[in-house]
């Protein structure tokens, strides 16, 4: 891959528009490139230059079973389950993936009994899977996380009951 070199004055705007309006990411294309500028947990502010994804350099698995919700009731369900004791969210902003490989089985399905510290999801961020795993034992009761979504910090990923 080549260097290419860009603007600073682009990711300095970019992080002051981050700042500025509470946003937690950030992405300005200019041809074949983007620079990104995300919050990661923490309040640190991350930046990066990269060539645009062509193709599918990440897994990509089957689709887990979602909720039954979609749309504004999907949005609801989500602001009313961040409440819950249960609630597993997103503790960075990236892409969800919800099997370790793309043929692979899920890591978990609605019904199935998970114990604390298993591995239930990956988010891909900054090219980095990170597994997220459960804060208690429990039942998955509801998953919201799409398989292959943008996902936010804070998001409600999955209900353990």
């Amino acid at each position: 891959m080549a260097f290419h070199s860009i603007d600073e004055s682009v990711v300095q705007q970019a992080v002051k528009l981050l700042e500025e309006h509470g946003l937690t990411e950030l992405e300005y294309r200019s041809g074949r490139w983007y620079v990104r500028v995300s919050r990661q947990a923490g309040g640190q502010v991350v930046a990066s230059t990269v060539p645009p994804v062509t193709g599918s350099a990440a897994p990509q698995a089957p689709a887990a079973p979602a909720s039954p919700v979609d749309g504004e009731a999907a949005v609801a369900d989500q602001e009313a389950a961040a409440g819950h004791p249960g609630a597993v969210t997103s503790p960075m902003v990236g892409t969800v993936y919800v099997a370790p490989e793309p043929d692979a089985e899920p890591f978990v399905k609605v019904g199935d009994t998970v114990s604390e510290g298993q591995t239930i999801l990956l988010i891909e961020a900054m090219k980095t899977m990170n597994p997220i795993r459960a804060h208690r034992s429990g039942r998955v009761t509801q998953i919201f996380a799409q398989n292959a979504s943008p996902v936010e910090y804070g998001e409600v990923l999955i209900i353990l009951d």
